[in-house]
């Protein structure tokens, strides 16, 4: 497979580099990590001007390969990341202009790449997060309506979201996958109710979301009838095959900034610290190159990415856990108590990661049944 990039992507690279050259310095300062409406208005401010600069819909108007550049360049140039519009900019965005009519298009994407609107998901449910398929909240036609009943859980933003991507059973009767819809949920429909959730780290980036017989309209449902688990699938494969492309930008840079650290506070001298920050080094590397590798296979069939992705999930969620051990280990005490405490909530908040966007036992199912052909289990 040819990993290298095109004339007309690199000059697309050296274009993005130029504005955000420009673009950076007269951002204004960033608001405190708790107060999660500063951080709507901050995020959705960024987005204003990439919309304003034509980068607005690169997420799924560009070819993957651009994704990836834009991705890569605006981390290494320590740009704000998507924050409280991920949902809306790598998991419902492109999924609705995958899947979507071209009136859900028209109505929902602009507001998101103007930075307009925020969107939060609504999937897992107390009794459904691995096994998302378990899903209990109904939806029952009425008219043209869907009456919707029951409870989400880790809805992520949904505290300051516009809009909520919503799997709900429309068919209680039929097997668990081919009973289940999708819809787009306003926020601000009678019935809902949102309790924020304080994650370790701190802020209430999650919530638990209580629905009472919300009334969301038919024309909200994105795709067919009962044909929401298929929908949900394309979701998902953004969520895990190029959501994480930034962070995996980030992860190379920390490594290099531990290594300095290293260097300086007489850690480097231990031939084992080395090999391990060696060692880390060659991971992130072969994980850019199957992002690549995954980049290049939804370039191909001009779609959403693969299967693929479960393995880069599966493995960048180890990777990233196992940056911040060493982390603890080259920095120390001192460096687990740095003064900005950004060490300390970057390792904190790796511990997560083998569990969200689908816990590291669903990504190894996933692998093995659709990758390597292996039997499922009964």
């Amino acid at each position: 497979m040819d990993l290298a990039y095109a004339p007309e992507e690199e000059e697309f690279r050296a274009r993005l580099r130029e504005w955000l050259a420009k673009a950076l310095p007269d951002l204004p300062a960033r608001p405190d990590p708790l107060d999660w409406p500063g951080r709507r208005g901050y995020d959705l401010g960024w987005q204003r001007r990439l919309y304003d600069a034509g980068y607005g819909t690169v997420h799924w108007d560009a070819s993957p390969t651009r994704r990836l550049i834009f991705l890569e360049e605006t981390e290494r140039a320590g740009a704000p990341y998507v924050g409280a519009n991920f949902v809306g900019l790598l998991h419902a965005g492109p999924t609705i202009a995958a899947e979507g009519t071209d009136q859900q298009r028209a109505r929902w994407l602009p507001p998101v790449v103007r930075g307009d609107e925020v969107w939060c998901q609504g999937f897992s449910e107390p009794e459904a997060g691995s096994d998302l398929a378990a899903l209990r909240t109904r939806a029952v036609r009425d008219g043209d309506d869907y009456v919707v009943t029951g409870q989400k859980i880790w809805t992520s933003h949904a505290e300051i979201a516009d809009w909520c991507e919503l799997l709900v059973r429309t068919d209680p009767e039929a097997p668990r996958h081919r009973g289940i819809s999708w819809l787009a949920m306003p926020m601000d429909a009678p019935g809902i109710t949102v309790r924020p959730l304080r994650t370790l780290v701190g802020p209430a980036e999650f919530a638990e979301v209580f629905l009472d017989e919300v009334r969301v309209p038919v024309a909200n449902r994105v795709g067919a009838e009962h044909d929401g688990w298929r929908v949900t699938m394309v979701t998902l494969s953004f969520e895990r095959g190029t959501a994480f492309v930034g962070e995996v930008v980030a992860c190379r840079r920390t490594l290099g900034l531990l290594a300095r650290a290293a260097r300086a506070n007489g850690r480097w001298d231990d031939p084992v610290l080395r090999r391990r920050l060696g060692r880390l080094n060659a991971e992130f590397m072969a994980l850019w190159r199957l992002i690549q590798r995954n980049v290049g296979a939804a370039r191909d069939v001009g779609g959403a990415p693969d299967a693929g992705g479960s393995v880069f999930k599966l493995r960048y969620s180890q990777v990233r856990q196992e940056l911040y051990d060493a982390a603890a280990e080259v920095l120390g005490p001192c460096g687990a108590l740095d003064a900005d405490q950004q060490w300390t909530a970057d390792r904190l908040s790796s511990l997560s990661y083998t569990i969200a966007a689908g816990t590291s036992q669903i990504q190894r199912d996933i692998v093995a049944e659709r990758i390597l052909g292996l039997p499922k289990g009964r």
